[in-house]
């Protein structure tokens, strides 16, 4: 069997450690790659790609783009976003929605989000499923986008589901918030390495969905002000858990997972 890992760029990425992890774990005959597919021809690679692999995730730019591909299953249908693909079914799932969930767990439990004011900065395919996974859980949702038309039709689309306000990027150092979550690419490995918001608008439990560096300067800052903190990691591994689980039937062994995904990142600091 066969998986893989689609996005642009993917030098970051650990998903394959942790994923061929979980396969060894079972001795499963399986293996899981790296598949950086160029932006303008990904209607025709993806094509080509669910003709050689099993399943897939999908990960920067392409989790929206991917849902237009699929039969779309429960968050993914819901957001038109997914992140994770069973080729054989024909399939699309988003187990981003899980993974956050998860990774907020320690700070806030399910029961506990919908007595909750959360700042979501980023539209994009993380942003859309963080932000609805608090929404429909009962979190009043604050979004914010550099581009604001995104973060107004997100806007619009999750306010069938619960709660959610628009924020224009003057109104950021007032906000008064539970929770922060940065949920766009800066500060990862590749982008530029600053805070996606105004320092003074960190506040509350700050959750970085960026996990490599796994300590990005959100989450320095973040630490500094005296925050609590939810590492990308968490959301990675769990997502990834979720993901395997879909593709195989099989209980994700979560711990040697996520040792394998803190191992990788280890080993790609160092260089």
């Amino acid at each position: 069997m066969k998986y893989c890992i689609i996005g642009y760029p993917l030098k970051h990425s650990v998903s394959p450690e942790m994923q061929n992890s979980a396969f060894r774990y079972y001795n499963m005959d399986a293996e899981y790659v790296k598949l950086e597919v160029n932006p303008e021809g990904f209607s025709e690679e993806i094509r080509i790609i669910e003709k050689r692999f099993n399943g897939a995730n999908v990960t920067i730019p392409f989790k929206e783009e991917v849902a237009k591909y699929y039969e779309l299953v429960g968050d993914a249908r819901a957001i038109r976003t997914a992140n994770t693909i069973d080729f054989k079914k024909g399939l699309a799932y988003n187990t981003d929605v899980y993974g956050a969930l998860k990774a907020i767990e320690p700070k806030f439990s399910i029961e506990e989000i919908k007595n909750i004011r959360v700042l979501v900065v980023g539209a994009g395919g993380a942003g859309k499923a963080v932000s609805y996974g608090l929404v429909k859980n009962g979190a009043v949702v604050l979004i914010h986008n550099r581009t604001e038309s995104r973060a107004l039709n997100l806007v619009e689309e999750l306010r069938r589901f619960g709660r959610a306000i628009f924020i224009r990027r003057e109104e950021l150092e007032k906000v008064n918030v539970d929770m922060v979550v940065n949920a766009t690419p800066l500060g990862m490995h590749g982008f530029k390495n600053e805070l996606p918001l105004p320092e003074k608008a960190i506040q509350g439990v700050v959750f970085d969905t960026v996990y490599n560096p796994m300590e990005t300067k959100l989450i320095r800052v973040a630490k500094e002000k005296g925050c609590d903190v939810v590492y990308g990691i968490d959301m990675l591994v769990y997502q990834g858990a979720k993901a395997f689980e879909i593709w195989t039937g099989k209980k994700a062994p979560v711990g040697v997972m996520r040792d394998a995904a803190l191992k990788a990142l280890e080993t790609f600091i160092k260089g």
